[in-house]
């Protein structure tokens, strides 16, 4: 069977007993695909972080409602609403779980309600789509074979700070979900952890009518934003940390430390890996310190 309004098909289809997780727009609606729109059309319960988004997007693409339920599943009321929808998967029911955008369970409250499903040994099926997260690695012009999707970083100055002190040295790309007047300080924080030298995307509203994407260096970007503020949503692109080689005098200074708590082999094994420099290398520079100790003794 074939339903829809003018150019926006559908079909409804038979779906497993289950969850079945649909990727929404993260902007323009038709960014939906064919497999959702038949997802949300054919299953016996819809559930959504908003009920009222999910309303709005089958209006668009003309999916009745019919009689089903629409069940608000958000983390608020997560722990009540779980057994309610196990029950219904239970009892044979196929559920269409949507987010507010984009796809379910990444930095969304799903995750538990899938956990749960899952655990219970129920269907879970994943309707692919729109992703903020890859969107923004697709536009940002940084490296994507690695890289680390951190998620959202706490509002609080303090707890912000040793939150991007804990990912700061991380070597890939990283990739961090903001709200858009908080990036200043986000890359404040990033700033105070020594990162000034990474490459920095900023990409705002993705695929809406406003699309931003600001390139550059961590200093650059930062002061371009602090006189424009940004507004909206936004996804922060970091590039890998470029990797500095330790002078002479850096690693001989860890070597000296190490060399409080191990003997001469151990510590030169330590600080070589830790330093990246030959172990050799380090080894022998640990006998020229024992040698210069020695002399100053002898003196």
């Amino acid at each position: 069977m074939t339903e829809g309004t003018g150019s926006e098909l559908f079909r409804r289809v038979t779906l497993e007993a289950g969850l079945h997780l649909v990727a929404t727009p993260i902007g323009t609606a038709r960014d939906i695909t064919l497999r959702a729109l038949d997802t949300l059309a054919s299953a016996d319960v819809l559930a959504a972080e908003d009920t009222r988004v999910l309303r709005h997007l089958m209006e668009i693409h003309g999916i009745p409602r019919r009689d089903r339920a629409v069940i608000p599943y958000h983390d608020h009321n997560g722990t009540a609403q779980r057994p309610k929808l196990l029950g219904l998967i239970k009892e044979g029911q196929s559920i269409a779980y949507a987010s507010d955008a984009g796809t379910p369970l990444v930095a969304d409250p799903g995750f538990q309600l899938a956990r749960a499903v899952i655990e219970a040994g129920h269907v879970v099926r994943s309707v692919p789509g729109p992703s903020a997260l890859l969107s923004a690695l697709s536009v940002a012009g940084l490296p994507t074979d690695r890289f680390l999707f951190a998620g959202f970083p706490p509002s609080a100055a303090g707890a912000r700070q040793r939150w991007v002190d804990e990912i700061a040295n991380v070597t890939t790309t990283l990739v961090i979900f903001e709200a858009g007047r908080r990036v200043d300080d986000l890359l404040g924080a990033f700033c105070a952890s020594g990162q000034t030298a990474r490459s920095v995307a900023i990409c705002r509203e993705l695929t809406k009518r406003f699309e931003e994407i600001r390139r550059g260096d961590m200093v650059s970007v930062r002061n371009a934003i602090s006189e424009h503020p940004l507004k909206g949503e936004v996804v922060v692109v970091l590039g890998p940390r470029q990797q500095e080689i330790p002078t002479e005098e850096t690693v001989r200074a860890a070597l000296e430390e190490a060399l409080t708590r191990q003997p001469l082999k151990d510590a030169a094994a330590q600080v070589a890996r830790d330093m990246g420099w030959r172990k050799r290398t380090v080894y022998q520079l640990g006998l020229s310190l024992k040698a210069s100790d020695r002399r100053q003794e002898g003196t």
